[in-house]
């Protein structure tokens, strides 16, 4: 076979060229309407990012030096413009009916628009879908404005964001929504740029994201599964986690948003990741953007390669770097796997493993006191991992479990007086994998019979019934661990799935992934995280 040899042509080169104009073509009514609305805005007009913003000088002085071959690029205006029409002809029959999407196009107040969307799409980093919309309903319901969000107390928000995983996240939503309220005047920044400039935890994605649907800035926008479909559109098999590949996406991303429907087309790419371009088994026949995709040219490429019923070989173009080392190419040292087809795309990150911690945990219980049975919960600090949140007394302790008995005793002394040690006993253990850290409770049970109950606590303590338990703001671990100690209580069913699943003695081995899972989406990106795992509005 005799390839075309692309031509060669600078990053940077690629991301200063003038955007192609917008040929004729349908349009819906009401959108291009909300798009003349939104241009017209006089004080705060949304405007197109440039292309290479959010780019370091050095980041951009790394692109000027490295060629790309126009193999991974859109090289001409004419398959931009189908890709977009493609692609959003797609979205208006297909997409999903979700409530932020709802609220964001029947809300004329663009402050209020602009909150809906920013709930949601940090809601939406690290999580899936199904998990997020009950989540979004109370809290849109229970503070429906900035304005009710920045009056919260940062309890309440721990408490609705309980389970939900990541909980740093509706930490600084709150905190943006008071810089809103307090310094801005009530007013969402109007632009990618100071919203990611003036409000905390609002990175590049999540700026980008309010900017083009609530806004509509043409501003492209980049999450997990838009870098899966680009990946694929244009064969990218280098680490997509690297610089030069990243800063690629994004400049891909630019080059192709609809500049009238810009966050309907942010949206559409997200919605193909999610929905047809998927990680595993992707829908190629569904793909309303099949005929532009290298990844699928080369599977049918691979096809007929192997295919002894057509002589010769097909005319398909592949990436010919001048050097032979194409930095947007998958690496030697990874061929093409057969039976993966275009999921040989993108290169999946090198990630590390989450470092193994131990914690010796107690559930202190007083079954006769006033009111009825309560238990013990004490305040994490409000910085680093949980922060804010209730749990019950632990103790960091070696793997080994050497001294933990002594060690955890002290503890829970420290916060309720005197307590019997004999009675201190080991249930089992609770194994609980947070994005860093994969973290082994050693759960014990602790009941007091006829002594005095505890009436008095230090700050960062108290006393609560089951019932408020289960509303309070807990982690996920917690209830784990909570469901242990029920287990062990006179009148339980031990054989219960619940229970097989908490104890590490009974407990399935599970991948990383799969506990992950089990960590973070039942019930139920940081700073701005994109969204790497599927979840997609």
């Amino acid at each position: 076979m005799t390839p075309r040899v692309p031509r060669l042509s600078s990053l940077w080169a690629i991301m200063k060229k003038p955007r192609a104009a917008v040929g004729s073509r349908h349009r819906k009514k009401a959108s291009s309407q909300e798009g003349r609305e939104n241009h017209n805005l006089s004080n705060n007009q949304a405007k197109p990012s440039a292309p290479g913003a959010g780019l370091s000088r050095r980041q951009k002085e790394a692109v000027l030096q490295v060629p790309v071959s126009s193999y991974h690029l859109f090289r001409d205006a004419a398959e931009v413009t189908v890709f977009r029409e493609s692609l959003l002809s797609w979205y208006d029959r297909e997409k999903r009916d979700l409530p932020w999407r709802r609220l964001a196009e029947g809300e004329g107040d663009l402050d209020r628009r602009a909150y809906a969307v920013w709930v949601s799409e940090v809601m939406l980093q690290q999580t899936q879908v199904a998990t997020v919309i009950n989540y979004y309903t109370r809290w849109m319901q229970k503070w429906p404005t900035l304005q009710s969000l920045a009056s919260a107390s940062l309890e309440e928000v721990n408490q609705l964001w309980a389970g939900l995983g990541y909980y740093s996240r509706g930490r600084r939503l709150q905190e943006g929504a008071r810089k809103v309220v307090e310094e801005l005047e009530g007013h969402v920044p109007r632009t990618a740029e100071t919203l990611q400039r003036l409000l905390p935890g609002v990175g590049r994605y999540t700026a980008g994201a309010i900017a083009s649907i609530a806004f509509g800035q043409a501003t492209g926008v980049v999450d997990g599964n838009v870098v899966r479909v680009l990946c694929r559109v244009r064969a990218i098999g280098a680490d997509p986690s690297s610089t030069l590949v990243s800063q690629q996406l994004w400049s891909l991303a630019q080059q192709l948003v609809d500049p009238v429907r810009p966050g309907d087309f942010n949206q559409a790419a997200m919605e193909l990741g999610a929905t047809v371009c998927t990680p595993q088994r992707p829908l190629c026949s569904q793909c309303p953007v099949q005929s532009l995709c290298r990844a699928h040219q080369r599977v049918e490429w691979e096809q007929l390669q192997a295919s002894q019923s057509l002589p010769g070989s097909p005319d398909v173009e592949e990436c010919v770097s001048n050097n032979g080392q194409c930095q947007l190419c998958a690496p030697p040292t990874e061929p093409w796997d057969q039976t993966l087809g275009v999921a040989n795309f993108p290169r999946k990150a090198s990630r590390r493993a989450p470092r193994a911690e131990c914690s010796a945990i107690c559930v202190l219980e007083q079954p006769r006191a006033l009111g009825g049975a309560q238990i013990l919960l004490v305040q994490r600090p409000n910085s680093g991992l949980l922060a804010g949140l209730w749990e019950f007394p632990s103790v960091t302790v070696e793997p080994s479990g050497q001294h933990q008995h002594k060690a955890l005793l002290q503890e829970l002394q420290s916060w309720a007086g005197p307590l019997p040690a004999t009675r201190l006993q080991h249930l089992g253990q609770v194994v609980h994998t947070f994005s860093h850290i994969k973290m082994t409770y050693h759960v014990y049970g602790l009941a007091l019979g006829g002594e005095t109950p505890v009436t008095i606590t230090p700050p960062g303590a108290r006393w609560l019934t089951r019932e408020e338990f289960r509303t309070a703001a807990i982690s996920t671990a917690m209830k784990k661990v909570f469901r242990v100690y029920e287990d062990q209580q006179p009148g339980t069913c031990k054989s219960s799935k619940k229970s097989r699943v908490s104890t590490l003695s009974s407990q399935k081995k599970l991948s990383q992934g799969q506990q992950v899972l089990d960590s973070f989406f039942q019930p139920q990106i940081p700073t701005d995280t994109p969204r790497f795992d599927g979840a997609a509005q």
